[in-house]
């Protein structure tokens, strides 16, 4: 609460970050602070996971990716062996699938009745997951230009309910539209990776879902 506290306070003051001291957010990741440090240390302990031959994944969702920075962090991933799923809603500069450079990246499309805006970012962490959630896009406005701020995800129910929520996403052959490595959409394929031959459409899954939580609340 005390990190709240002292964000609120400074954009209450409505100063430059590149003028005024920087505050040490310990938990929260906030862009022009530590927020994108802390995204490469978070790829960069997956790297040396995957390096020294422990399970290493990254599962992002986004509405954008083009900064360019973490795209290449990811490129490095994928090249240490890093299987990285992405579910990219508009804009994405990231190119799978390239022998040598994004093997293994995949990217998926998803768009549907409901106009989605959820950001989630999960690490393996060799097996101690971590999860967070937030505002920010990783685009150079949102990390050079903005206060956006991402916060980790700790109640094991939540972080469940997340992962059901991601999983029907990456599970869905209906909806979802997998990019190729001319960042082009392709045909639904039931046998794209994550997917099975009888996925849903995710949105609806999704509202289900949600619909039986709240039920049984």
């Amino acid at each position: 609460m005390r990190e709240l506290e002292l964000l609120f306070i400074f954009l209450s003051k409505r100063k430059d970050p590149r003028k005024t001291e920087k505050i040490a957010f310990r938990h929260l990741l906030v862009a022009q602070f530590n927020l994108l440090d802390r995204f490469i240390e978070l790829i960069g302990r997956e790297i040396e996971n995957a390096r020294e031959g422990r399970p290493a994944a990254i599962t992002i969702k986004l509405n954008n990716l083009e900064e360019e920075v973490l795209i290449g962090k990811l490129y490095e991933a994928s090249q240490a062996g890093v299987r990285i799923q992405l579910i990219v809603r508009s804009i994405c500069c990231c190119i799978p699938g390239v022998a040598g450079m994004s093997e293994n990246i995949t990217i998926r499309r998803i768009v549907g009745r409901y106009l989605e805006h959820g950001r989630v970012f999960i690490f393996h962490n060799n097996g101690d997951e971590e999860i967070f959630l937030g505002s920010a896009d990783w685009m150079d406005r949102n990390i050079y230009r903005r206060i956006e701020v991402c916060f980790p995800v700790s109640e094991p129910a939540l972080k469940e309910e997340i992962r059901n929520i991601i999983r029907l996403q990456l599970e869905d052959n209906s909806a979802a539209t997998p990019i190729d490595s001319h960042s082009e959409e392709v045909a639904i394929d039931p046998e794209f990776p994550g997917s099975t031959a009888a996925g849903p459409n995710s949105q609806e899954a999704i509202y289900q879902y949600l619909s039986g939580l709240r039920a049984n609340q």
